[in-house]
């Protein structure tokens, strides 16, 4: 009976790990590059001192932690960005995206992760690793 439990519940894993590898695929190469351009205009918005084009990947119902908790909303969210990186009104240092990697989360979602870079402005490199959860809408991936 150990046996049997065994195979079945082997069998239930293979079965997920052949779901979830065949769902990667789903998500066409256009979807991707959408992101990743979104991505993009967030980095040109914030090294030209723009901050609304950063701001521009954020929906209205976007979330993100902050240094002292949930932050909720792109205007919350910007005011975070004034408080700790924009506080002479543009951002110190210049900012760039590397290991940006997006895979599906279903026919309308995905998920991006990478490492953003801020470098330059006189001060250390600032780095780390983040993930996003994107929603197709009416305007577009955010």
């Amino acid at each position: 009976m150990t046996k049997l439990r065994l195979l079945s519940i082997a069998l239930v894993v293979a079965g997920c790990a052949s779901g979830m590898r065949s769902s990667s695929a789903v998500m066409p190469a256009s979807d991707v590059a959408a992101i990743r351009a979104v991505f993009d205009t967030t980095a040109y918005g914030w090294n030209h001192g723009d901050l609304s084009a950063y701001l521009y990947a954020y929906a209205p119902s976007a979330t993100t932690m902050g240094r002292t908790g949930l932050v909720r909303g792109p205007s919350a969210i910007g005011d975070q960005m004034r408080a700790y990186y924009w506080k002479t009104g543009a951002p110190a240092q210049s900012l760039a995206y590397d290991h940006l990697e997006v895979r599906p989360l279903g026919q309308n979602h995905a998920l991006a992760t990478g490492q953003y870079l801020l470098t330059g402005g006189g001060q250390p490199e600032h780095t780390g690793w983040f993930s996003t959860i994107w929603e197709r809408t009416p305007a577009g991936w955010r």
